[in-house]
């Protein structure tokens, strides 16, 4: 990330409406894998933030605390947009939810985060064995942020370049919205990894997180988007990862050898998510996305 590039929230919104259930329509299951994604997002990214704000005050960076902020906002966006866009788009559509976001917050809210505490009375040294323990926790769980947003920059930068999507067909706000979202991923790929070195978090750490992370993320993905398409009687019943492959065949999500290969990647001791994605397409999308233009409009009409 450029030394004097500012992380900006984009107060988009989104209007889905008129938009179709199966809004890939020559690929449904691509399309409830990519809904799944961004169904299971807003609790993680909530999360995020709550864990972003305790690390904030041990920030001595100018620039990295800047960042910092300007991420939890993009992030706190994100997480509103698709609770009241994507949400209730599904719902519209008959789609139960309540159980995959269930599962999310469980996660998030529930093991994640757990306090870890030992009863050592309130002396001295117990109060500075607290301390020391709150801080290495926290350092954890920027560690497990940091491995997360590995993956979110590798699906942001698929999104933009996936020139199936392309297709007359695909419904254009369903895009809009999942392009918006990857090209923030991809504006703001630099941050966790970078808050994490900076509190003193080590390359071990964020690899052994990451090697945690990545079978989680899938099988919560799994079974998030094998719950709705069970809903669907339009939707054949195979194995979730063959309905995956043959959707990466066509275009219509990453491989999942790209996906194997990214985690393999994070585990290099001298990877940095800075060349994993380039901020310039990002920014060129934002130049030429209409939630982003009417956003931009407003603020002016607004000023």
């Amino acid at each position: 990330m450029t030394a004097d590039h500012l992380l900006l929230p984009r107060r988009v919104r989104f209007d889905l409406s008129r938009s179709p259930l199966h809004w890939i329509p020559h690929d449904p299951d691509a399309a409830y894998v990519m809904n799944s994604i961004h169904l299971l997002l807003p609790a993680g990214e909530f999360w995020f933030c709550r864990v972003y704000n305790q690390a904030l005050p041990y920030v001595k960076d100018a620039k990295l605390r800047a960042d910092v902020q300007g991420f939890v906002r993009q992030e706190a966006i994100h997480a509103r947009s698709h609770e009241t866009a994507l949400n209730d788009y599904l719902r519209r559509h008959g789609i139960e939810i309540d159980t995959v976001l269930r599962a999310a917050h469980f996660v998030f809210d529930g093991l994640l985060d757990q306090k870890l505490t030992l009863k050592l009375g309130n002396n001295f040294i117990a109060r500075q064995v607290q301390k020391r323990m709150a801080r290495w926790q926290l350092r954890q769980r920027l560690a497990i942020i940091a491995a997360i947003e590995h993956y979110t920059c590798i699906l942001g930068k698929w999104v933009l370049e996936a020139e199936a999507l392309d297709a007359p067909n695909v419904d254009a706000d369903l895009r809009d919205l999942f392009r918006w979202h990857g090209a923030e991923e991809v504006e703001h790929r630099c941050v966790a990894h970078d808050l994490h070195a900076h509190l003193g978090g080590t390359t071990l750490e964020r690899q052994a997180w990451a090697v945690v992370a990545f079978p989680v993320l899938m099988a919560l993905l799994a079974y998030s988007a094998k719950h709705m398409m069970n809903q669907d009687p339009a939707v054949g019943g195979r194995f979730f990862f063959t309905r995956w492959e043959r959707a990466s065949r066509r275009g219509t999500l990453p491989t999942l050898e790209s996906l194997v290969g990214a985690a393999l990647r994070y585990l290099d001791p001298d990877y940095h998510p800075d060349g994993e994605a380039s901020l310039q397409d990002a920014l060129d999308y934002f130049a030429r996305s209409p939630a982003v233009q009417a956003a931009l409009a407003r603020e002016r009409a607004a000023a």
